[in-house]
C-alpha cells in the first residue's frame, strides 16, 4: 500500500521558489524540501532548521586537539628523554602535533556528521519515483510539503503551492 510522502510543485524560476517558500512560512509549515538545480543563498536562508555540524565539528577538533597534546605529554613526562637541556614538558615542541590532529579529527567528523545528519547515501527517496523530478537537475525548482508537517492537510497545501507553479503533484513512498 503506497503511503503519502508530500505534495511537490514544479516552478520554473528561483523567485516563484521564494514566493512560495515566504508563504509557506507565514502559514506556518515547518516540514518542507526544496530541490534546485543551482545553490542559490536566499532560497537556504528561508529553509527552516539550522544545521548542527558546526557544534560537532568544534566538539570533535577540542578533543581532538586535546587528546594530542596529552599523548605528547603523556609520553615526554613517563618516557623523559633529556635533549640539549630542554624541559620534559616543552611545549613548544608540541603545537604542531596538535594542530593537525585538531584538524583531521575535526575533518573527519565534520564529513561523518553531514553524512548521518542528511541520512547519506541516499539511493531512495520518494521524490525520486516521481518522473518530473528528473529535471530538478536541469532546470527546474521543486518544493515538497511533507505528509508529516502539522500545520495542513494536502488541500491547504496544494492552495498555497498552486498559483506559480507548473504542475503541483502527490508524491507516495
Amino acid at each position: 500500500m503506497k503511503r503519502l510522502h508530500g505534495t511537490m510543485g514544479m516552478y520554473a524560476s528561483p523567485a516563484a521558489v521564494k514566493a512560495v517558500l515566504l508563504k509557506l512560512q507565514d502559514s506556518g509549515y515547518t516540514h518542507y524540501e526544496v530541490y534546485s538545480p543551482f545553490p542559490d543563498e536566499e532560497i537556504d536562508e528561508l529553509l527552516p532548521g539550522k544545521t548542527r555540524i558546526n557544534w560537532v565539528v568544534l566538539i570533535a577538533g577540542l578533543c581532538g586537539g586535546a587528546g594530542a597534546y596529552f599523548l605528547q605529554w603523556y609520553a615526554a613526562r613517563d618516557y623523559a628523554i633529556n635533549v640539549g637541556g630542554r624541559p620534559i614538558h616543552s611545549w613548544p615542541a608540541f603545537i604542531p602535533v596538535t594542530f593537525e590532529l585538531t584538524v583531521l579529527t575535526a575533518a573527519i567528523v565534520g564529513v561523518c556528521a553531514l553524512f548521518w545528519f542528511t541520512r547519506l547515501p541516499r539511493l531512495d527517496y520518494p521524490t525520486f519515483h516521481d518522473p518530473r523530478f528528473l529535471r530538478a537537475s536541469q532546470d527546474r525548482f521543486f518544493v515538497c510539503v511533507r505528509a508529516d508537517d502539522p500545520r495542513g492537510s494536502t488541500e491547504q497545501t496544494r492552495q498555497l503551492l498552486q498559483p506559480d507553479a507548473e504542475s503541483v503533484e502527490e508524491v507516495y513512498t
